[in-house]
């Protein structure tokens, strides 16, 4: 495989270049780079069941995976409450529709899943004419979006969760990337998305000697990045963090740290790329980019343990870090240094990731609450809005609308345009 296409396909995603305006492409459940950030979307500042919702549509079942689009359709994955029944959801964005409502697998006896989570946690990815969707160790597919057709399937890339699926799939080129770190096995793999053949297949390094199976799964979904010329699969598992080859699934360095059931996503800018070590006691850790082998006494810029997410990613803009914790206290950071610029509580509980546009930063809670900041070194909230349910899904932009999935319905949140009803 060429490198450069890989990096083309995603990889404008984690340089640090502007990201492209999301018109019609939310690819990933982080939008177009992979980091929430939508740049030049006007997005509403209120908004409320009765005010600047254009449509809202109920989705059957319980899941929590963040929808994706492209063009003019938006796809998600729910389930039964009990796992028996996976299935795939698409949206019409004009009005709302449901155009695809399909049942792709069946689970006769599913694994436990926390009461926090659900059997359709990972979020798809997309492009044009395909959407690839998975469920962990129950299944992974690639649906044509114009028919709904099954173009392949694959049900033999197992792990035990314990707690239920949480990581989403990445594309890159011609590569599908999955990550399966369960209590049992962990490991990482590529296949491709035109056939869904393994292309490689790689177990974590870590020494798991002592360490009880519960604290050897994770959630994580991998970033691609670019270091000194070199294409990375940035990705965090149980007790360490890599760097591998995209192409090839060489270990290219790792750190090790304390920490499981991670399900952040990495931040990559100025060179670090941050971890968030998740369970046991959540810390970040921003590593120099550029190692190879053990880089854990050699590459660690810094590390920051308060008020620290398990499970929502940050979001970087410009050289500051922003992240709300489980509890409701958001942060801001300096990049390159670690160094806290504000700790203030917004309220709520976070599982969803937050979302940037124009200046401003956006947070969902489990509740239904949304609290509005402004992204800079000095805390000021700018607005707090309500819906009738939670958030545990991240949202997707398009345009200048809000894609939102609470615990029941997606919403189209948008300010009307001139000449058009409030």
């Amino acid at each position: 495989m060429v490198l450069e296409v890989l990096l083309l396909a995603f990889l404008g995603t984690s340089s640090d270049e502007p990201p492209p305006r999301s018109d019609s492409v939310w690819p990933d459940y982080r939008g177009p780079r992979a980091d929430g950030v939508a740049l030049d979307a006007d997005l509403p500042l209120e908004w409320g069941e009765d005010r600047n919702v254009r449509w809202k549509t109920e989705v059957h079942g319980r899941g929590w995976s963040s929808p994706v689009v492209h063009a003019s359709e938006a796809w998600m994955t729910t389930a039964t409450p009990e796992g028996h029944e996976l299935s795939v959801v698409c949206v019409d964005l004009e009005d709302g529709a449901v155009l695809h409502d399909l049942l792709l697998l069946e689970v006769e006896e599913p694994e436990f899943r926390n009461a926090l989570n659900s059997y359709a946690s990972p979020s798809p990815v997309i492009e044009e004419g395909r959407v690839y969707v998975h469920f962990g160790t129950y299944g992974t597919a690639c649906l044509d979006t114009e028919s709904g057709e099954t173009l392949w399937e694959r049900k033999d890339l197992h792990c035990s969760h314990l707690m239920g699926p949480g990581s989403s799939p990445v594309l890159g080129g011609d590569l599908l990337f999955l990550q399966l770190d369960g209590a049992d096995v962990q490991y990482v793999a590529a296949l491709d998305k035109r056939t869904g053949e393994t292309v490689w297949k790689k177990d974590r390094s870590t020494d798991f000697t002592g360490v009880v199976p519960d604290m050897q799964k994770a959630y994580g979904t991998p970033l691609l990045a670019e270091a000194g010329g070199r294409p990375q699969l940035l990705s965090s598992g149980a007790q360490a963090s890599f760097g591998y080859a995209p192409d090839t699934g060489e270990e290219l360095w790792t750190v090790r740290h304390k920490g499981f059931s991670m399900s952040a996503r990495p931040l990559f800018g100025g060179g670090l790329v941050v971890f968030n070590t998740g369970f046991g006691k959540a810390r970040l850790v921003a590593v120099r980019l550029g190692g190879e082998g053990d880089v854990t006494d050699s590459h660690v810029a810094w590390e920051y343990s308060k008020n620290v997410p398990t499970m929502a990613s940050g979001v970087l803009v410009d050289d500051l870090v922003f992240m709300v914790d489980d509890g409701g206290i958001a942060t801001c950071l300096e990049l390159e240094t670690g160094a806290r610029l504000w700790r203030e509580r917004i309220g709520g509980q976070y599982s969803a990731s937050p979302l940037y546009a124009k200046g401003r930063l956006y947070f969902f809670d489990r509740e239904g609450t949304s609290v509005v900041l402004k992204a800079g070194r000095k805390f000021e909230v700018l607005a707090s809005n309500e819906l009738d349910s939670g958030f545990m899904a991240s949202p997707a932009v398009v345009g200048d609308a809000m894609l939102l999935r609470t615990k029941t319905h997606l919403y189209r949140v948008e300010a009307p345009k001139a000449g058009e009803g409030g």
